[in-house]
């Protein structure tokens, strides 16, 4: 009842007065049954705008921390979270991870969309880093479709380390799905795994335009820390590597 409130009385004409958003390629989101929408990272703004655009409620997996708080604001966001569709989950060691691809697994067997990060993190310079494989394990696991979504002018509207938002554009781009039924039955293949999250980077790096990175974003995140840097607007060192493979296997 609360995701259909903020989407469509209390914070979903607002962001669309503000920010005049637009949604192209729509069609590519079934009407019924799962699917894993696969997105760019650059500002907790997509966690909104990408729900708002869609046809049918996205459910994504939150880190537990916005769900244990203390007082009135724990329990606020904590009620928000669930409210508006997100899923507690425990990243905190090996064993929490497999929980938490479990449980993305049987949102899906219940034919949801999941809303799923690849690079794990905001990219912390708008350019787009290599996917954890968390999410070729879920398609297989699952057989849903992957469908990759581009987000463009979030990270305009809730810049890195602002707590406000400011009018701008937002555009959300859908791709054609990702279709990896032919790996039926190779969970748990590393191989297989990282062929599938390279081709689903490479589908993003196509539809955003975005300069791709062969490093995990965190990592580059915890290097910047260790030098002092700013994330966002970061950018003197670049670095490289190839680009995701067109094709799994």
């Amino acid at each position: 009842m609360l995701y259909w409130v903020m989407k469509h009385i209390l914070l979903g004409p607002l962001m669309k007065l503000f920010c005049r958003p637009k949604v192209e390629g729509v069609e590519h989101v079934p009407s019924t049954g799962s699917a894993i929408l696969v997105s760019n990272h650059l500002a907790v703004a997509d966690s909104f705008f990408m729900p708002l655009m869609m046809p049918r409620r996205v459910t994504f997996l939150a880190k537990r921390e916005y769900f244990t708080g203390k007082g009135v604001k724990g329990k606020f966001k904590k009620y928000f979270f669930s409210g508006v569709g997100q899923v507690p989950i425990d990243r905190s060691s090996g064993a929490a991870a497999q929980a938490a691809l479990d449980t993305g697994v049987r949102l899906l067997r219940e034919g949801k969309l999941l809303g799923v990060y690849p690079e794990g993190t905001r990219s912390p310079d708008g350019r787009l880093y290599k996917g954890k494989t968390g999410v070729a394990r879920m398609a297989l696991e699952s057989g849903a479709p992957v469908i990759p979504i581009a987000m463009f002018g979030t990270d305009r509207v809730n810049p890195i380390g602002s707590k406000m938002w400011y009018p701008h554009k937002v555009v959300v781009k859908v791709g054609p799905p990702l279709d990896f039924s032919r790996y039926e039955g190779m969970a748990g293949d590393r191989f297989v795994e990282r062929s599938i999250t390279d081709e689903i980077m490479y589908a993003l790096m196509e539809l955003s335009g975005q300069e791709y990175v062969d490093v995990y974003a965190a990592k580059v995140k915890d290097e910047m820390t260790a030098q002092g840097k700013q994330v966002a607007g970061w950018g003197s060192t670049r670095p490289g590597g190839r680009l995701p493979e067109s094709k799994a296997g």
